[in-house]
């Protein structure tokens, strides 16, 4: 799928960024760029390749590093709640922002 001038014109307005059409003109074929790569790489068959921890475990043993689960800290909510200005059965009440 290849991006036209009215896709890079949209995603930077998305983006909220201001770019001239000169600017607009070298970002369209590096944008392309991407998305072939993409594609390229959707198009391999990756079933029964199981997903690695980091890259570096497809060439060497890589212990994880993961910490025991278990609680550390005592329950503070009330301590943490005492500065806001409104709170109801332990949550943090605020103004309605969307109608």
């Amino acid at each position: 799928m290849a991006l036209t001038q009215d896709d890079v014109s949209r995603i930077a307005k998305l983006a909220r960024l201001q770019l001239s059409s000169d600017e607009q003109a070298a970002l369209l074929p590096q944008l392309n760029g991407f998305f072939s790569i993409v594609e390229q790489m959707s198009a391999v068959d990756t079933s029964g390749v199981d997903p690695l921890y980091t890259p570096l475990s497809a060439v060497q043993e890589v212990a994880l590093r993961l910490r025991e689960d278990r609680v550390t800290e005592s329950d503070q909510r009330d301590l943490n709640q005492r500065s806001a200005p409104a709170v109801e059965d332990g949550l943090f009440l605020v103004p309605k922002v969307i109608e």
